[in-house]
């Protein structure tokens, strides 16, 4: 569980993140939604360490995001595993090194240990026998599975997607949800994803927050989303395509 307190972060003389209280829960796809420029994409990064916030709090199971305390913030992000809009991996690597990466990083593991480690993962993502192809070597939606296999190589409690569909076919992109689903819940993670796509709202999201001007203007479950009379959400809702 990742529970946020009042939380706050401006830039100079603009407020972008307006006092945000929400529990994300274990086990769940948590789902934010909002358009550009509302502070989505700063509330992830403020969650995960990589920007401070200016007021209140972030706790990972009783576990304060503290930003001066630099031992505890690696323990925190050493359970969390990100997958990036474009997958972000290192194209002069193979898979098998990308995948291996984090393993070198934050593991004493030995390269035996690492390469089941790594097995495994390609494994429930559906990508066994790539390890020595490279990022050019395989397509978009595979490449997505490799992020995913990296961000799941720690053994994490908190997946972070940051639109986990951007640039994927319809097809692929139900793939991917549904990997993210099943991962989701066979390994108990708590799953936050940043997105644009209704589609996947309304297929495997269980609890959706909606950011309107910094503000957590909306909360509730897919089933309430379309009935909500809150007129900001459902001008979001028409603007976007729904399948």
């Amino acid at each position: 569980m990742i529970e946020l307190k009042d939380v706050r972060k401006s830039y100079q003389d603009k407020e972008v993140l307006k006092g945000i209280s929400t529990v994300f829960e274990t086990g769940k796809i948590n789902l934010v939604i909002g358009a550009s420029g509302h502070g989505k994409s700063v509330l992830m990064r403020s969650m995960v360490g990589l920007i401070n916030i200016d007021n209140g709090s972030i706790s990972y199971d009783d576990r304060i995001l503290d930003y001066q305390n630099y031992d505890q913030t690696r323990e925190i992000r050493r359970d969390i595993g990100m997958l990036f809009q474009g997958a972000a991996l290192f194209n002069s690597a193979s898979v098998q090194d990308n995948v291996e990466f984090p393993l070198k990083m934050f593991t004493n593991m030995t390269k035996e240990e690492r390469l089941d480690r790594v097995n495994f993962c390609l494994k429930h993502v559906n990508l066994e026998n790539v390890n020595s192809k490279f990022p050019s070597e395989i397509s978009g939606g595979m490449k997505k599975r490799v992020g995913i296999a990296r961000a799941i190589a720690l053994d994490i409690k908190y997946l972070f997607c940051d639109e986990p569909n951007s640039g994927l076919d319809p097809i692929t992109s139900r793939v991917i949800d549904n990997l993210i689903k099943d991962i989701t819940e066979e390994f108990n993670i708590t799953t936050i994803i940043n997105t644009h796509d209704m589609k996947t709202v309304f297929d495997i999201g269980d609890n959706i927050i909606f950011i309107y001007n910094g503000d957590k203007w909306w909360e509730g479950t897919k089933s309430g989303v379309k009935n909500s009379n809150n007129k900001e959400l459902q001008d979001f809702l028409d603007a976007s395509y729904i399948e």
